[in-house]
């Protein structure tokens, strides 16, 4: 049975005042910016973009200045998604924070005419980074680092222990999640963070099950030791060893080390984009080991084969299956994860919840807006259902 319900979308960066539809699918654009931290009269602002190729220093796109106020006036934007940033022409010189940290790119949503209001709090050459570690005190990290044999390098782990662990003798189901620099902690990513303690902390705390949860970090072959199948692009395939390590020598020993409950109906494996595309690989190709996969924004299209070992080794799979992408992450991706669903959900006995969320990006924020219905749907008691928000 699949059922379907409306969920409020996420809200979008800036303020907007619309006017009237575009006839022929372009927008003009009026940006106002107003500089808060460490702006100078003699300033030159840029606008970079997916409408100018990122290009930081674009004089084609550069603001009026009006001493700590800017403004810019674009007639003939093409209708959609604005992803955008302010530089002062290089991304030495990008905006940040007041803190210096990094920002995520601004997103507009831009079907009608429109002016946007943008506060910039800082300059990234002007602001005195200020570290903020956000993960809780229910994170450890394993000083020493786990040495993995197929992939012969060292890999560091991430551990969230539920908060009444230490007082309790219960034993806990896991998920395995990768790119563990990304989960807890905003100084240890290069962009945002999942924020999946904060979440569970939560979570826990309103009665819902409890879990431990390991983070792997990924290693400076990331791509490949994601890459189920060789690729002509981007080279040999590491997938299965990276998998062999994770089944055969991190979950041992997490097993070993903590109170785990260890059989697959327990264990649940989850990542994003290339993580998403191992963790649905892990399923199929580990269905004794892993029973149930978080499947965020998987980039399915770096390995076509998938479909025909969906087809093939499917009917390995019965557990549940979280699949999620955001509708602004191209037509081609999402129509991928939707194919590859309904491949699974016909060869499969699967439990699956499939979701498109239609304002959503490829970015952590988007992951973590999703994380707490993956979470809640995947420890209780789930069923088959497709989500698609919508406007």
């Amino acid at each position: 049975m699949i059922t379907r319900k409306n969920i409020c979308p996420f809200l979008l960066t800036g303020v907007l005042l619309c006017g009237y539809q575009s006839i022929f699918g372009q927008v003009k654009v009026q940006l106002n910016v107003t500089v808060l931290q460490g702006g100078r009269e003699s300033d030159s602002i840029f606008l970079a973009g997916n409408f100018n190729g990122w290009n930081p220093s674009d004089t084609n796109f550069l603001f009026k200045n009006n001493g700590h106020q800017y403004s810019l006036y674009l007639d003939s934007l093409p209708a959609g998604q604005l992803s955008f940033k302010c530089t002062r022409g290089s991304w030495n010189t990008v905006e940040c924070k007041a803190d210096g940290h990094s920002i995520d790119n601004r997103l507009v949503e831009c079907i009608r005419d429109t002016s946007i209001f943008i506060n910039i709090e800082g300059w990234k050459d002007r602001t005195v980074y200020i570290p903020r570690h956000t993960a809780t005190a229910q994170v450890h990290v394993i000083s020493d680092s786990i040495f993995l044999p197929q992939l012969n390098r060292n890999r560091l782990l991430r551990i969230y222990l539920p908060e009444n662990y230490q007082a309790s003798k219960k034993r806990y189901p896991v998920l395995y999640m990768h790119d563990g620099q990304n989960l807890f902690d905003i100084e240890t990513t290069g962009y945002s963070e999942w924020g999946v303690d904060e979440c569970l902390d939560s979570l826990i705390r309103q009665g819902h099950p409890p879990c431990i949860v390991v983070g792997v970090d990924n290693g400076p072959e990331r791509i490949n030791e994601y890459l189920p199948f060789d690729s002509e692009e981007y080279g040999k395939a590491k997938g299965d060893l990276y998998l062999s390590d994770l089944a055969g020598v991190i979950k041992p020993y997490v097993d070993k080390r903590y109170r785990t409950l260890k059989d697959r109906e327990n264990t649940i494996i989850a990542g994003s984009s290339l993580g998403g595309l191992i963790s649905y690989y892990a399923l199929l190709k580990y269905p004794s080991v892993f029973g149930h996969a978080g499947i965020f924004s998987p980039s399915f299209w770096i390995a076509p084969e998938i479909r025909q070992m969906t087809d093939s080794l499917g009917s390995r799979v019965n557990g549940k299956c979280f699949f999620y992408i955001g509708g602004l992450e191209g037509e081609r991706y999402k129509a991928d994860m939707v194919a590859v669903a309904d491949k699974l959900g016909e060869r499969s006995s699967a439990i699956m919840y499939s979701v498109i969320d239609p304002l959503g990006i490829h970015r952590e924020a988007y992951w973590r807006k999703w994380f707490p219905e993956f979470y809640i749907w995947m420890m209780g008691n789930g069923f088959n259902r497709q989500v698609k928000t919508k406007h």
